[in-house]
């Protein structure tokens, strides 16, 4: 079989154009990207405490996280980023200390509390606000979720020390509407869902994407392949680019500069027999 990469040179792409990694260059901001920013970005300007940002598995809610990190002034943010979230609150307040730079940690869990309390006091003295993203946070056990609440208690007369950005999937939504939970949901002030792009956002996103990898106006998706690959995706970013790929593949192997409807076909099949 012909490895994937092999359409690249033929197109003359500069590199690969669905590749599935978290690139925030190649972020595509469709109407429901650009309000899940804006919401990010005022929640934390304006120290809101809690926000929440749910959004089906492949929506790009990793990817948008990336690039709201790069887009917020590092001379005045600390970030801390939490990807792996099935972790014991210890860890969890390990984690958070290392990703803001400590390298010696207190070992016991009342003392890693205190010690998160003085480097956040210590970092807003100095003028700089700390924004704590937990990325996959469906996955955080209710024990470290109550921890959070209570790291979000910490604060000054003025403001709150931490912002915190819970990302997740939508069991999210129903772990936080948990009666045990009620004292943290009350907390969250900004709350965004990301939906799947439309039929339109499909089309701006696959030409986005081709653009940014050096497309010369070749190849070209047809709308009938377009169609096909936004109705078998349900509009979701991830498997658009698993989609998108298989077809550039099938084009390439016709010699043809014209992605139709019959590769967008085949596309779709391949990947139905991988979860038959």
């Amino acid at each position: 079989m012909l490895p994937l990469s092999m359409y690249q040179a033929y197109y003359g792409f500069q590199e690969m154009p669905f590749n599935i990694t978290p690139d925030p260059r190649f972020l595509y901001l469709s109407p429901t990207h650009q309000e899940a920013l804006q919401h990010l970005k005022y929640g934390v300007q304006e120290r809101k405490g809690f926000i929440v940002l749910v959004g089906e598995v492949g929506c790009g809610k990793t990817t948008l996280c990336r690039r709201f990190l790069n887009e917020i002034d590092a001379k005045h943010f600390d970030t801390a980023l939490i990807l792996n979230p099935r972790v014991t609150e210890t860890q969890m307040l390990k984690a958070i200390l290392t990703e803001l730079g400590e390298t010696k940690l207190a070992r016991s869990q009342v003392d890693l509390v205190a010690q998160v309390n003085r480097v956040l006091l210590e970092r807003i003295e100095q003028g700089r606000d700390i924004v704590l993203i937990i990325d996959e946070a469906q996955n955080l056990s209710f024990a470290v979720l109550e921890m959070v609440r209570l790291l979000s208690n910490l604060e000054t007369d003025k403001q709150k020390l931490l912002q915190i950005v819970l990302m997740g999937q939508p069991e999210l939504k129903e772990i936080l509407a948990r009666e045990e939970l009620r004292q943290l949901r009350q907390r969250i002030l900004v709350h965004y869902e990301l939906n799947p792009l439309t039929f339109e956002d499909t089309k701006h996103y696959v030409h986005h994407r081709l653009t940014l990898a050096g497309s010369m106006g070749r190849p070209t998706f047809t709308k009938r392949a377009l169609r096909k690959i936004h109705n078998a995706s349900k509009g979701i970013p991830r498997i658009v680019n698993n989609l998108c790929d298989k077809s550039l593949l099938a084009a390439y192997i016709r010699d043809s500069d014209e992605v139709n409807y019959w590769d967008a076909r085949r596309a779709v099949r391949d990947m139905d027999s991988l979860t038959d």
